[in-house]
């Protein structure tokens, strides 16, 4: 089944939810030199939730969630550049750095019209998303954090190679973390660390493979990699606008993430203590095995923060 964008974009539909048709669009939207790949679900005058995904990943890891939410929210899932099908130019023409895919993010946005949103944040995607909110904070009406880090207290002990990289940032550095992007780490570490065996599905981790698996894709990560320093840095900033702007803000975390430790969902209530703090028994991938339970806690969270008649669209 097919359809027509209001931008010209032809866009699939996928039909699902117990009885009734839920369809989720995809399609693309240029900003500036960038096609920015995105699925959509939900009644467009409904409150929007942008969701952000993370690393090594694209929107699909919302392939779950979005349509046990769309029957009262709007969902907005891009991929961000270098992830998923977003068609950007190649390396050295296109910058890969943090305060790029957030300028590209931003831009998307505008595109759409999304001048307030409630922000999903997973992995790469807090960065990115917390440099929008501090940019524009009159759009955030919430945030809801999936193992996306915002706190030095949040980092495991397993980011040894890459701080490395960061004081000393040598080919040997940069070699060190290639082992970051081979499909077992993708596979066994990323995903399976922590999560049912028996929940979790194949699909997610093997199309990440093969995307990981693309010419140029793993030189594209490892400048992240080097610049995913430029996070750190920014973490105080990030908590000035949350004691600041005070977001209502939901942690959902699979507590045994092996990347993102628990206490970075605990540390949010430092600067937000009416902040909702939940943590699951599985691992950095939550959705790919507790989907429903996230589901649950957000529905819970945003009928106590916002409102169809408080959120403009």
């Amino acid at each position: 089944m097919s359809g027509e964008g209001a931008d010209g974009n032809t866009l699939n539909f996928f039909e699902r939810k117990e009885g009734c048709t839920m369809k989720i669009r995809y399609g693309f939207r240029h900003v500036g030199d960038v096609e920015v790949f995105y699925r959509e679900a939900g009644p467009s005058a409904a409150p929007v939730i942008l969701l952000l995904h993370g690393f090594p990943t694209a929107s699909h890891m919302f392939r779950d969630l979005i349509p046990l939410l769309a029957d009262r929210f709007r969902l907005v899932a891009p991929d961000l550049p270098s992830f998923g099908q977003t068609k950007v130019p190649p390396r050295g023409i296109f910058d890969y750095r943090f305060d790029h895919l957030a300028d590209v993010i931003e831009g998307f946005t505008d595109a759409l019209s999304l001048d307030q949103y409630v922000l999903y944040i997973f992995d790469y995607g807090a960065p990115v998303g917390l440099r929008l909110a501090m940019r524009h904070s009159e759009r955030i009406s919430a945030i809801i954090s999936q193992n996306g880090n915002a706190y030095i207290e949040g980092f495991s002990d397993e980011w040894g190679p890459w701080e490395t990289y960061w004081r000393e940032p040598s080919a040997a550095n940069r070699e060190a973390c290639r082992s970051s992007l081979a499909p077992d780490t993708i596979r066994n570490w990323q995903y399976g660390t922590g999560a049912d065996p028996n929940l979790l599905s194949p699909d997610g981790y093997e199309l990440d493979i093969a995307y990981m698996a693309r010419p140029g894709a793993e030189e594209i990560q490892l400048d992240l990699i080097l610049d995913y320093r430029s996070n750190v840095a920014l973490y105080p900033a990030f908590q000035s606008y949350f004691r600041e702007h005070r977001p209502p803000l939901l942690a959902v975390w699979g507590r045994y993430d092996p990347t993102f430790l628990p206490a970075g969902a605990t540390a949010y209530q430092r600067d937000l203590p009416d902040a909702k703090i939940h943590l699951l028994d599985t691992g950095h991938f939550a959705l790919e095995t507790h989907a429903e339970e996230v589901s649950a806690l957000i529905r819970a969270f945003l009928d106590s923060t916002i409102s169809s008649t408080t959120v403009k669209i």
